[in-house]
């Protein structure tokens, strides 16, 4: 059996950018920053991703959305992951100084809205997932959660 829930949501109250710096030591220092921190399910979002510091070896980057949900409290609790998209957003090494711009259009994908400890039983969070790639194929990556609600239709 489905349950299905229509929730609305009113425009948050505040919704601030979103910025970060991910590095290791001596090697990377990237600064990524996206315009909001809150969309409505048929948002854009939009964001910059800056090179500071680059002394290895990058293949590619890849920008994905991460949906999890979680059931259940206490030992009882069940998580899922589901990757919604996936993005290459940048093939070959990038140089000292460069920006990559990016845009997602959330409205291609069937999302519904965040929902936090509903009834402390079930979640459902999304993280907008960055992947960077070096040529040994080692992985480095950094999640940001971000909150997705439900634009009131106009009448």
């Amino acid at each position: 059996k489905e349950l299905m829930v229509h929730q609305l949501s009113s425009y948050p109250e505040t919704n601030s950018s979103l910025k970060m710096e991910v590095g290791i030591e001596d090697c990377l220092h990237i600064e990524f920053e996206y315009n909001r921190s809150k969309y409505h399910l048929n948002d854009v979002i939009v964001g910059k991703i800056y090179f500071i510091l680059v002394r290895i070896k990058i293949k590619h980057m890849e920008l994905s959305i991460i949906k999890r949900e979680t059931t259940g409290s206490g030992p009882n609790t069940y998580n899922e992951n589901e990757q919604i998209n996936r993005y290459e957003i940048m093939d070959g090494a990038p140089v000292r100084g460069e920006s990559i711009p990016i845009r997602l259009f959330l409205s291609a994908y069937d999302l519904s809205p965040t929902m936090k400890d509903v009834n402390k039983k079930f979640s459902v969070r999304y993280y907008l997932n960055l992947v960077l790639v070096d040529e040994e194929d080692r992985r480095y990556f950094k999640q940001q959660e971000i909150t997705l609600w439900r634009k009131s239709p106009c009448l």
